[in-house]
């Protein structure tokens, strides 16, 4: 992510943010303060006084990439105008003792807990900031939405009440907090009035939403389904698409919801993980093979045009072959729309970390490209059925592959995590909800033209 919006030194802010929708909205706060200290943003770092970057560490992809942009970065000190590097995020807060130590050349680490406080803790002398465990904005924080102007990702709470085996958010981030419901409407009728039209709402677990307010106070009103409800209100909204659902949270209740309220987009993005019991319990998860085909079938029966996405580990420590292949099996049987797939790397502070592994580094890239190769094919014969259809698409601006062809998401594509519709014929603005009609299809994306 960046912006452009100025190229002088002075105060020139060079921002890179890392890793997922949730980190963004911490480096969109960041903005919104540094801008408002009267920083102003380039995108050319070297013209930068100040580059702060917001790392990931949730994969050991994700901690190399972040490690690496620190080093490049690093690497101007002395050569330009930087005076001032930043490190915050993840990262940070899960290694911070160690980048303090090994990398001298940054000149502010900042914790996950701190981030809002960045335009008063650039300058002073304090290297390290860890003071508070957990940030929670509101309504009232600055922030710059980094997102095109008709889209924005809304952040509703922090932390997870989740201990799966394989996850350290809980290490990094703390146990959930959840804003209080007003304060989310209200964020929201902001982001309405600036021009958006559509919001992801971003968690660790939508689905424990609240859980933590309404254990301090019986008579809360925040639940999954009141935000829900209360987003689907709110006038000028269009599509309110929910980000990572887990299973063991979905109800009948909120199913209904989402069929019947037209804004609510029918897509639900559910981490799975695995299908085999055995798996399912050493990864810490809530809920036995049968219960999660029956919440696929439950979403089904009462939507049948619903969207469903999800994830799974490859060699999680004790997974078999037969095991496997019973993932193989689910994933032909259920012939989900989208489909995720990490390698299962141990990452320390979890209860994983501690069991030994038993699948090797070259069976788990096996068993990943034939998942993903299962996957791929289901993923061409589901596009086929869109061949025909008139749908609507929200208007993104050029193709990333060619200026000769617009590009486009149905209500159901996520930015920057599905595929998109490419738009071979007519005319639209950026922002601009047309009614394409496909006419082709690839494997993760949809060809069309728009229907006057």
């Amino acid at each position: 992510m960046s912006i452009t919006q100025d190229s002088s030194p002075s105060k020139g802010l060079h921002m890179i943010s890392l890793g997922c929708p949730k980190n963004l909205v911490d480096s969109e706060i960041m903005l919104g303060q540094l801008l408002k200290d009267g920083y102003k943003i380039t995108d050319d770092p070297e013209q930068a006084e100040t580059i702060v970057i917001n790392t990931c560490s949730f994969i050991d992809e994700a901690k190399q990439e972040s490690v690496q942009k620190i080093l490049e970065a690093a690497e101007l000190k002395g050569q330009g105008s930087l005076k001032n590097l930043v490190v915050t995020g993840c990262l940070v807060q899960r290694y911070k003792q160690d980048l303090i130590d090994e990398l001298p050349e940054v000149d502010v680490f900042i914790g996950s807990g701190e981030f809002q406080n960045i335009h008063k803790i650039i300058g002073s002398d304090k290297k390290d900031n860890f003071h508070l465990p957990t940030y929670l904005q509101d309504e009232a924080t600055p922030r710059v939405n980094t997102e095109p102007f008709y889209r924005a990702y809304l952040k509703i709470s922090e932390g997870c009440l989740k201990r799966c085996a394989f996850c350290a958010i809980p290490k990094i981030r703390g146990n959930l907090k959840s804003r209080r419901l007003e304060s989310i409407i209200n964020e929201a009728k902001l982001l309405v009035a600036g021009g958006v039209q559509e919001i992801n709402v971003i968690s660790h677990d939508f689905t424990d939403y609240g859980w933590d307010l309404r254990r301090q106070d019986k008579a809360a009103q925040e639940s999954p389904f009141e935000l829900l409800k209360a987003l689907s209100e709110v006038p000028g909204l269009k599509w309110v698409r929910v980000l990572y659902l887990y299973p063991d949270g979905i109800t009948s209740e909120m199913i209904d919801l989402i069929r019947d309220k037209q804004s609510l987009v029918p897509y639900f993005d559910m981490p799975l993980q695995h299908i085999n019991d055995q798996m399912l319990q050493s990864m810490n998860r809530q809920m036995t093979g049968s219960e999660i085909k029956a919440v696929l079938q439950k979403i089904r029966a009462k939507i049948p045009g619903a969207v469903i996405r999800t994830q799974f580990i490859v060699g999680f420590p004790g997974e078999t072959e037969e095991m496997f292949e019973e993932l193989l099996e689910f994933i032909r049987e259920q012939k989900f729309d989208r489909v995720g797939c990490f390698q299962y790397s141990p990452q320390e502070g979890t209860s994983g970390f501690k069991i030994p592994e038993t699948v090797s580094q070259e069976e788990k890239q096996k068993r990943f490209d034939k998942l993903m190769t299962t996957q791929m094919e289901i993923s061409r014969q589901m596009h086929r059925r869109f061949i025909g259809q008139t749908v609507e698409v929200v208007v993104d601006g050029e193709s990333e592959e060619t200026e000769l062809l617009l590009q486009g998401r149905m209500s159901t594509q996520a930015p920057n995590i599905d595929g998109v519709v490419l738009i071979n014929e007519g005319e639209a603005k950026v922002g601009e909800i047309v009614r394409v009609r496909i006419t082709d299809s690839h494997d993760y994306d949809l060809i069309g033209a728009i229907q006057k």
